[in-house]
């Protein structure tokens, strides 16, 4: 059975709901492209806001094929020139217009990806076709040099009530009866992903065509915390090493968060005092190993980094606690992600200007932009001009701190 997130799929960007502006935005670099000095779009945003649908309903409306890369497939320069690089020397085999889309490179990373992003900076140069590439983090330091090539348009995270439109629309094409009540909390429980939510959709009524409440409960929670939870029960509650190295096997978070959770839930668990000192032992061990892969990009210390954070911590224990805690994430999660959000547009624009003024990022923030917003505060139109601002940039500037 073809999966109904293909056979759905939109056939033209009207159909793209609650992402009106990234819509007009990827439009206009298309129609602009031979005019433009950058010749690929960057897109970003969470899974299933719709980033790969936009770009293939596009390609529909303007008869264009998509050449399609994902990263997680064709990480270093050797693949990477063997694949786009010939894409970007061929006309499609259909005389139409020609797409290249390179999905997902934040996924590029570590050692076996070496020289795939400068490659790809490289290559945004030299094309001749429009380059799309897609991203849920452009933030990464690792993909500053692409960043500065790049028109970024930004796809936010999906508001329930569109995720439910576009599961209505579905019911109604695939003859569905459901409650209305419960395709809106099916539509809420996605968290912001429409793809996620059309494979559930799926999944419960793929042998009776009906949706409602009994059907909606045997759902599992898709949410991240309950893998985590999970994870951490196998470390805190168990002394088996084996069990417990396989605890973040299906976490979704990344390393930092969970060393975060383990930091704010051990004092919880662990009550003794020797039982504490040596599960932190073992934790900071495995940050010294963190931060040598960061300084030498030696991925190998991986395996260090989760076994002592894993087993180390299962084992430092003399017995297992019996009594039950309630595993709570800490407050810095929250205000990790606040400012990375914060602060992350502030280096892009930071990137614009230090590149304009042969400077550096980091002294452009202490020393330029502050004058700089001023300036744009203050209706200088020119600066906006002459460091290739975008719209959000410009509000950013000028709101007030």
């Amino acid at each position: 059975m073809k999966p109904w997130v293909i056979k759905h799929m939109p056939s033209s960007l009207t159909e793209i709901l609650g992402q009106k502006r990234a819509v007009e935005e990827l439009r206009k670099f298309m129609f602009s492209f031979s005019k433009k000095k950058k010749k690929a779009a960057f897109i970003y945003g969470p899974t299933g806001s719709g980033k790969t649908s936009a770009i293939y309903a596009l390609a529909k409306e303007l008869n264009y094929e998509v050449m399609e890369v994902n990263a997680s497939d064709i990480r270093n320069k050797e693949q990477l020139e063997k694949t786009v690089g010939m894409a970007m020397k061929t006309k499609s085999f259909f005389f139409k217009g020609k797409i290249i889309l390179l999905d997902e490179i934040d996924g590029l990373s570590g050692h076996e990806d070496r020289g795939g992003i400068t490659t790809i900076a490289s290559m945004i140069l030299k094309t001749h076709f429009p380059m799309i590439l897609t991203a849920i983090n452009p933030f990464d330091k690792k993909l500053s040099s692409i960043r500065k090539k790049t028109v970024m348009i930004e796809f936010e995270p999906l508001e329930h009530k569109y995720i439910y439109d576009i599961l209505k629309k579905v019911c109604s094409t695939e003859n569905i009866k459901y409650e209305d009540s419960v395709l809106k909390a099916l539509a809420r429980r996605s968290g912001g992903d429409a793809r996620a939510a059309i494979n559930d959709l799926q999944s419960l009524t793929v042998k009776d065509r009906t949706l409602d409440k009994t059907d909606l409960e045997t759902l599992g929670e898709r949410e991240k915390m309950e893998n985590i939870i999970q994870a951490l029960v196998k470390v805190l509650k168990s002394k088996d090493a084996s069990l417990a190295i396989t605890a973040f096997d299906n976490v979704e978070e990344d390393i930092g968060k969970r060393f975060l959770w383990l930091e704010e839930n051990i004092p919880k668990e662990y009550r003794k005092a020797q039982d504490l000192q040596r599960a932190f032992d073992m934790l900071s061990k495995a940050d010294v190993y963190r931060g040598r892969i960061r300084r030498w990009q030696y991925w190998r210390f991986l395996v260090y980094v989760n076994a002592l954070m894993t087993a180390g911590v299962a084992t430092s224990k003399k017995e297992r606690y019996k009594e039950f805690i309630n595993y709570k994430p800490t407050e810095r999660l929250l205000k990790y992600y606040i400012a990375n959000m914060r602060y992350a547009k502030r280096k892009c624009i930071a990137e614009k200007i230090a590149e304009k003024t042969h400077g550096s990022v980091n002294g452009v923030i202490k020393d330029v932009l502050p004058y700089v917003k001023h300036m744009i505060k203050n209706g200088n139109n020119k600066l906006v001009e002459y460091f290739e601002l975008d719209k959000d940039e410009v509000a950013w500037l000028k709101k007030k701190t």
